[in-house]
């Protein structure tokens, strides 16, 4: 089979000195400015070690101003430092006026912006590497915080939805779950808030067929078709928002979440599971050989931090590590494993829950010993709140801390909650003590 020659030298790259691109001119300046200040070197304290391109040109142009000169060695060593000071402020401008033609495309001229946002991608690029694993509302709530701290993000989202739109999508065409993968990609995006609303938006009644599907489900959904692959759809629909960091499914094939409970019955699915009423004992994947994405597995050994939760127990956080080789990745980890405990119960899946009770359920996946450090919330609730959702059936998960601290998991406490229409984590509140941990 043929192969097409690579050559260290493509035409193709020059492409940016084009007409009109408004580079060449500083980058010839760039290169004046260096060569003025050899030359300024040459005149002042004599022969410079550089390049043998940069000797020639740099000697010939300082004997010229030798002759110039001619008055004095001392007049010949000012003409050399002055001849320094030219080269280093016309770099300085060529560079300056280099960088405001970018701004001027991409910011409409705001240097400001410009070099904010430089600034910014600079200290997120050098931010630790974190792997958070789950799914829903509870991990999009931590990684809408680590945004702001970092940009080396992993999200390992369950692929095991069967409810709402992400069900139906999955039954009339086949796709995996887009539902989850969505609410990451949103949290994580670094793009105009008017992009943020159009994923998330959900259609009403008056759209025949679409109603209470969500156009991110929508736009994900036909991306896997045009690919042909969900992971691509996924990395694809993820430029779209300008991610920080990547979101990727825990496996890329078709699966069902079991519950099992603790009298015996089992039921599919996992909108199915909190419907039931039964108290959980465990749930598993069918089929349970599937293997997740290498990317996956490479996010997890790299690892500066991985961070279990926050969100569903047994139908967010527990499905991701029912994946083998996840599970074994997490086991081997170098690096800090915490478990971010949720804050209030989840009716029909947590009912009563203390917080030892939701490692316990960890542990019984997962295996002993692998979770290091569980992060609880110990904000008072207002009366109010508390009320409404005792009328859910839902309530604050109790922290035991002995029993926690007797499974050899250290405890860690702080204010997190914040209340809008529900109780969640503060994003930045949470991700912020998270990474305290490892810097």
């Amino acid at each position: 089979m043929y192969t097409k020659k690579k050559h260290w030298f493509n035409w193709h790259d020059l492409r940016w000195l084009r007409p009109g691109m408004r580079f060449k001119r500083w980058i010839i300046l760039i290169v004046l400015g260096t060569w003025l200040g050899v030359t300024g070197l040459e005149v002042a304290i004599g022969p410079v070690f550089i390049t043998p391109l940069w000797v020639q040109a740099s000697r010939v142009w300082a004997q010229i101003a030798v002759w110039l000169d001619m008055a004095s060695s001392t007049v010949s060593r000012s003409s050399g430092f002055l001849m320094i000071l030219l080269g280093l402020a016309t770099v300085a401008y060529a560079i300056r006026q280099l960088l405001r033609s970018v701004a001027e495309v991409l910011f409409k001229g705001n240097d400001s912006e410009f070099f904010d946002y430089y600034l910014t991608q600079m200290r997120l690029r050098r931010g630790p590497k974190v792997v958070a694993i789950g799914g829903g509302t509870g991990l999009s709530t931590l990684l809408r915080g680590l945004k702001e701290y970092t940009s080396n993000i992993t999200a390992i989202v369950t692929v095991a939805d069967n409810g709402g739109s992400s069900g139906r999508l999955r039954e009339e065409l086949g796709t995996l779950p887009p539902g989850d993968i969505r609410s990451c990609i949103v949290a994580l995006a670094d793009a105009e808030p008017l992009m943020k609303k159009l994923f998330q938006h959900r259609y009403g009644p008056e759209f025949s067929g679409l109603e209470g599907h969500s156009f991110g489900n929508i736009f994900i959904a036909t991306m896997s078709e045009i690919t042909g692959d969900f992971e691509t759809a996924v990395r694809e629909s993820s430029k779209v928002l300008a991610v920080r960091g990547r979101v990727l499914p825990s496996t890329l094939e078709d699966v069902t979440l079991v519950g099992h409970f603790t009298d015996g019955s089992t039921v599919e699915g996992e909108a199915q599971i909190p419907k039931v009423g039964k108290r959980i004992s465990r749930v598993e994947l069918r089929p349970g050989n599937v293997r997740p994405p290498e990317e996956a597995i490479r996010a997890l050994q790299e690892a500066d931090l991985i961070v279990l939760g926050p969100g569903s127990l047994y139908t967010s956080v527990i499905p991701n590590i029912l994946v083998a080789e996840i599970r074994r990745a997490v086991m081997l980890a170098k690096c800090p494993v915490v478990y971010v405990c949720n804050i209030m119960t989840q009716p029909g899946e947590t009912d009563g829950y203390t917080v030892s009770d939701h490692l316990k359920a960890l542990a019984d996946h997962l295996g002993k010993g692998v979770v290091d450090y569980v992060v609880a919330n110990v904000s008072e609730l207002p009366s109010e709140v508390l009320a409404k959702y005792e009328g859910e059936n839902a309530k604050p998960v109790v922290l035991d801390q002995e029993a926690v601290e007797a499974m050899g998991v250290k405890v860690l406490t702080g204010h997190f909650a914040t209340i809008a229409e529900h109780v969640r984590h503060s994003p930045l509140e949470l991700a912020g003590f998270l990474l305290n941990l490892i810097q």
